[in-house]
């Protein structure tokens, strides 16, 4: 990863607790209350079930041990604390053994609406309620299995259906489109971009569609994949994922819809 991170995952003492500062609880207070109201009337149903089951405090940040004794009550997940970034081999083998990462930091004050690694509110909340869902749990694990088996070239196409899903899809609901993505869900920027612009491209989910489909990380999306159900993802998860790879490649990748990124380093 490019120029490493100023941010540092808080430990673990011996009880497996963290101990977090006044001000990153503010901070975690303010993430939470401002981003509810966002996302009423655009997340999905099953995003909104999740959250309950999980039942976030709004004072404070919550332990990961609170959050993985619901997840493994409802699907046999829970929560891993890492360090701020970890390698692909380490990432893949925690999702297929049903563990999700979290690097426990949070954001400071002047990144409230955006930063570029995914701290504790993006992770928890951005993720987590969705992992109480038991065919978008399976199709997570099934994904970590997939890519640790992968090389490394495969591997970066395995990442777009990572990102068009996990991170940032979209599902038909009898409401209309709703949003199940932890990177939109956790974004105050991309929950009204993703559903609301007009200029924003929305495709029927197509597997071979996405893994041609080049993606930036440090831009709102231009377009993202729309899936019916969550069901899609579960049948997926138990199709042949890497012929689909292999048929990728042969099509090759989609003209990008953003502009390069300026190699101009930062001053």
């Amino acid at each position: 990863m490019g120029t490493g991170t100023k941010y540092k995952a808080r430990p673990m003492d011996e009880d497996g607790f963290i101990h977090y500062t006044d001000e990153e609880h503010q901070v975690w207070h303010e993430l939470i209350t401002r981003q509810e109201k966002l996302i009423k009337g655009r997340a999905c149903p099953e995003y909104f079930e999740g959250l309950d089951k999980i039942n976030l405090p709004k004072d404070r940040i919550p332990q990961l041990e609170e959050v993985s004794s619901v997840l493994r009550k409802e699907t046999g997940w829970e929560v891993a604390w890492v360090p701020a970034l970890i390698n692909f081999d380490k990432f893949f083998a925690l999702l297929a053994d049903k563990k999700f990462p979290c690097a426990t930091f949070i954001r400071t004050r002047e990144e409230m609406d955006y930063l570029q690694e995914p701290d504790v509110f993006h992770e928890i909340f951005g993720h987590c309620a969705m992992l109480t869902n038991p065919y978008f749990a399976e199709f997570t694990s099934a994904y970590g299995k997939l890519g640790y088996a992968a090389s490394k070239e495969d591997r970066v196409f395995l990442a777009r259906l990572y990102w068009f899903t996990v991170e940032f899809g979209l599902i038909n609901t009898s409401e209309g489109q709703r949003i199940y993505g932890g990177g939109i869900l956790s974004s105050i920027g991309e929950t009204p971009h993703s559903l609301e612009n007009p200029d924003v491209i929305r495709k029927p989910f197509d597997p071979i569609d996405i893994l041609r489909t080049p993606y930036r990380i440090d831009i709102m999306q231009p377009q993202y994949f729309v899936i019916d159900d969550f069901k899609q993802l579960f049948d997926l998860a138990k199709s042949d994922v890497m012929s689909m790879v292999e048929e990728a490649k042969r099509l090759g990748l989609h003209k990008p819809l953003y502009p390069p990124k300026e190699e101009k380093m930062a001053s």
